[in-house]
């Protein structure tokens, strides 16, 4: 963060590209929540998330990406708005973009229950991860979380029908809750701090805070309070509690917004707490890297134990979400730009396989390991797909997670040494383990009594096209990375610049 220049003040932006992302999101869940369940409801929730994703693409090709100020600022100061994107923001804006248009197509995908207002609620949800992803101002971060947190929330509980669906919601909320009060309290102490600084004048602008940094117990406080409650959402061992029992319940249209919402954790601590607290993200360091490490381990081992294909995908994201807290905290530049590239091949590679698992359950009306065998003989299709995405996730060589993860790797080697980036590498042939033992059981094992393969339809038109597109996708950017490694580049370097490297 140290690197932004000076360019970045002088570039308040002529057409407000990034005040249209957040509030067309907004406008369109209003329009989609009037129609209720009409036929026009549902195509203009279709066509909103279109719009939205071309946006997303528009800014992309509107920044510099050789600069490392943020750009496209926008700033209304009556209202504290400060917004603007770099390479990092944008990478994860598009995901949530496409992930939010794939989770339109699989809604129609068979017939989900009131969908005009499923809609307006995702449209919600994406308004605020969009929100975190533009803002510069950690206040305005705080209170678009709980939006998109609210809008998860209200999605569970709407279509929740049974007890266990109930008290997994009712964990979820626990554990948000609590973490987004850690956060918002963490919020409270850089202002506070900067009054102190600055002779009573409260601000929670990024710029503002890193003018007057806080210093001794201030800073280690707000690391404790922001790093903790983005470390619940995000999820990060041993604060996961939440996500096995939301994977195995929860309804499986909020996967977009929870798997982008996971990920924004981690966007959190790269843009607020590293650049705010650098002097205790560098005194604690090694006690993350270390929890990050055993959790890698810890969960893949928990997976393997597990008998529901739904709780497995579960730690399977919290054993890879240690992976990237060791990129972001070897404060270098390779594992921090590896890192958001993993985030966004984890979005979008779990978010697929949690598509492909709703359609087994349509069919099966089970995720259990030991009632579901010989997939591949009815929907082939598909259990490629599965077995694609579950290789993007171990980083396979064509996909996005391959280059991502040897920055990660180079990273932990130059900042860590040798044992530490081996046993990381380790945990992540673990993860391969689990994922592939998952397909083979419920694809590729002979079928048993009872389970014959005509008792399992074919896949449909609208199946195709939600797993095809987010196929493609993930295969058009693991085969060519350059691109994505050019944007993230030079904002990844201005991160690790605050901290010497």
């Amino acid at each position: 963060m140290g690197g932004f220049s000076e360019i970045f003040w002088n570039e308040q932006a002529t057409l407000p590209l990034l005040l249209i992302l957040q509030l067309l999101p907004l406008a369109g869940a209003a329009l989609v929540f009037a129609l209720g369940e009409r036929p026009a409801a549902v195509a203009l929730g279709k066509v909103i998330a279109v719009l939205e994703l071309a946006l997303c693409l528009l800014a992309t090709a509107r920044i510099d990406p050789s600069l490392p100020a943020l750009q496209l600022a926008e700033r209304f100061a009556p209202l504290a708005y400060h917004v603007a994107v770099d390479g990092l923001s944008l990478v994860l804006l598009l995901v949530a973009a496409l992930l939010t248009l794939l989770m339109t197509l699989y809604g129609m995908s068979r017939g989900m229950i009131s969908p005009g207002r499923l809609f307006a609620v995702l449209l919600v949800a994406e308004a605020g991860l969009v929100g975190m992803l533009v803002t510069v101002n950690i206040a305005w971060f705080a209170a678009w979380s709980a939006l998109e947190l609210w809008a998860v929330v209200y999605l569970l509980r709407r279509w929740a029908s049974s007890r266990a669906e109930i008290q997994a919601l009712a964990r979820f909320i626990q554990y948000q809750a609590f973490g987004w009060v850690l956060f918002a309290a963490g919020c409270l102490v850089l202002g506070w701090a900067h009054a102190e600084a600055s002779g009573g004048s409260w601000s929670f602008d990024l710029f503002d805070l890193m003018a007057t940094p806080p210093a001794g117990k201030f800073q280690t406080a707000a690391f404790y309070l922001l790093f903790y409650g983005l470390a619940v959402r995000t999820p990060l061992f041993p604060l996961h509690g939440w996500l096995p029992n939301m994977a195995q319940h929860g309804l499986i249209a909020v996967a977009p917004a929870l798997m982008v919402g996971v990920k924004v954790g981690i966007y959190g601590m790269l843009r607020f707490v590293l650049p705010l607290t650098p002097d205790a993200v560098a005194t604690w360091q090694p006690y993350v890297v270390g929890f990050a490490m055993a959790g890698v381990f810890f969960t893949a081992v928990l997976a393997f134990q597990q008998t529901n294909l739904r709780r497995l995908l579960a730690f399977a994201v919290v054993s890879h979400t240690s992976l990237l807290v060791i990129g972001i905290f070897s404060l270098h530049p390779s594992g921090i730009q590896g890192s958001v590239l993993l985030a966004a091949n984890f979005g979008l590679a779990v978010t697929g396989m949690w598509f492909i698992v709703g359609f087994v359950f349509r069919r099966t009306g089970t995720t259990e390991l030991h009632e579901l065998s010989g997939l591949f003989e009815r929907i082939p299709f598909l259990a490629v797909a599965f077995l694609s995405f579950g290789l993007a996730i171990v980083g396979m060589p064509g996909t996005p997670g391959f280059d991502a993860a040897h920055l990660v790797l180079e990273a932990a080697i130059d900042s860590f040494g040798a044992l530490p980036t081996v046993a990381a590498a380790l945990g992540n042939v673990a993860a391969a383990g689990f994922l592939l033992w998952a397909f083979q059981r419920a694809f590729l094992s002979p079928h048993r009594p009872g389970q014959g393969a005509q008792d399992v339809d074919r896949t449909l038109p609208m199946e195709y096209v939600v797993c095809g597109i987010a196929l493609a996708a993930m295969l058009a950017i693991g085969f060519f990375t350059e691109p994505w490694l050019q944007l993230t580049d030079t904002a990844s370097h201005a991160t690790a610049a605050r901290f010497g490297r």
